[in-house]
């Protein structure tokens, strides 16, 4: 809030350690009261509504390595009564889908119905290994996918396949997932990787910037179920990136909207949220930059000495 940013901040869950044939160190594992009484209370105490919305909260169950089916139906089931939306990560890894047939005898996609999330308030992370048949099922739902081509680039974890996805129907946007497998973690520059990467997959006739760059916009703001950003249009919040061209690796475009990603655009000159400035000459308005680094540096080592 104090730096006039919009968030859709995500309550993630963890319920099935490894001791009951999970992946998370069962340090990191929630009972399934505590999990779904504190996704309550955000919700109720920090959930806004409405065009505008500042913060907001979804509910994210980490994956079916992760999460017991008992709190991924209660976490559907809550977000229905509370009208907020639901997140995942699905069909990032081979391994992920042998995972659910073993454990739960179900493809991915299966495993997502049986569990109430088949469904246009549900957006998930990566959706890289789905067949045909899975594909035009979450089109018909409306579910929505996040490709997050630098951290599937980083674990070689595959493609997304975005075309097929986006042509039965699914929502989508682009992100560019953790620090766990993203250390850049910068939107623009995660556009360029889906530009190169979905040009591997389907040549450049098919994946223009134009294209791209709507994913980012349009198409990540429908995934989190906004319609008051993602464009610039009369009626919507006046967010707006300016990014300028005026240094050596811009100097031989000819078409300002390519260069934004063919020439590497990596930081905005100015940030408007809301109609408010709150990037000016490439500093963020209010914070203490250097204070904040040296803050975060110390974290990390006394992190790396933890451990």
């Amino acid at each position: 809030r104090e730096l006039g940013m919009r968030a859709m901040l995500t309550r993630g869950s963890m319920s099935l350690g490894e001791k009951d044939g999970g992946l998370p160190p069962q340090q990191t594992v929630q009972e399934g009261q505590v999990i779904l009484d504190d996704s309550q209370r955000l919700i109720h105490q920090y959930h806004e509504r409405g065009d505008g919305a500042q913060i907001q909260i979804a509910l994210a169950p980490c994956s079916p390595f992760s999460v017991t089916p008992e709190i991924m139906s209660a976490s559907a089931e809550l977000a229905n009564e509370l009208d907020v939306r639901l997140h995942t990560h699905l069909a990032e890894t081979l391994d992920e889908e042998d995972f659910c047939l073993q454990r739960f005898g179900l493809r991915t996609v299966d495993y997502l119905d049986s569990v109430g999330w088949l469904g246009p308030r549900t957006w998930l992370a990566h959706g890289i290994h789905f067949n045909p048949d899975e594909i035009a099922r979450l089109g018909q739902a409306g579910t929505g996918i996040c490709h997050c081509p630098s951290s599937n680039m980083r674990l070689a974890s595959g493609i997304c396949p975005s075309i097929e996805l986006t042509d039965a129907g699914a929502l989508f946007g682009l992100g560019v997932d953790g620090s766990a497998s993203n250390d850049a973690s910068n939107m623009i520059l995660e556009a360029r990787q889906a530009l190169y990467i979905q040009r591997l997959r389907y040549g450049a006739a098919k994946i223009t910037p134009e294209r791209v760059l709507g994913w980012a916009t349009r198409g990540s703001a429908s995934l989190l179920g906004r319609t008051d950003i993602g464009e610039l249009a009369v009626g919507k919040q006046a967010d707006l990136a300016l990014f300028k061209l005026d240094e050596l690796r811009f100097s031989g475009s000819h078409d300002p909207v390519s260069a934004l990603l063919l020439c590497g655009a990596d930081r905005a000159d100015r940030v408007m949220i809301g109609g408010k400035w709150r990037v000016i000459d490439g500093q963020v308005e209010g914070l203490d930059l250097r204070h904040l680094i040296a803050d975060h540096s110390q974290a990390a080592r006394q992190l790396i000495a933890g451990s």
